[in-house]
């Protein structure tokens, strides 16, 4: 009977490790995937856009336009800068309607 004791107690102490070491991890993630849920929710509510991965995707899209646009200008090629930022602009206010 006492064997049984012994290693009751090493299954114990390892049972309450394990858990402690996965409520910790859960509270992490839980907390950072709550704040980037709370990031997303109040930039597409500011620009008045959609929550869907599709609207976020035309986001980037249009956001990586702009910048290639202001890149070719900053490097003097002044009709793929227009065209890019016309692009980007053309994008963007297609998303915010």
């Amino acid at each position: 009977m006492q064997a049984n004791g012994i290693f009751d107690g090493i299954g114990e102490t390892i049972g309450a490790t394990i858990r402690t070491v996965v409520e910790f991890l859960l509270g992490i993630f839980g907390n950072f995937f709550s704040a980037f849920d709370d990031f997303i929710d109040g930039l597409t509510r500011s620009l008045g856009i959609n929550a869907s991965f599709f609207s976020l995707l035309v986001l980037v899209i249009g956001l990586w336009l702009l910048w290639q646009g202001v890149r070719a200008l900053l490097r003097g090629s002044l009709l793929g800068a227009i065209v890019r930022i016309v692009l980007a602009v053309f994008i963007l206010s297609w998303l915010m309607v």
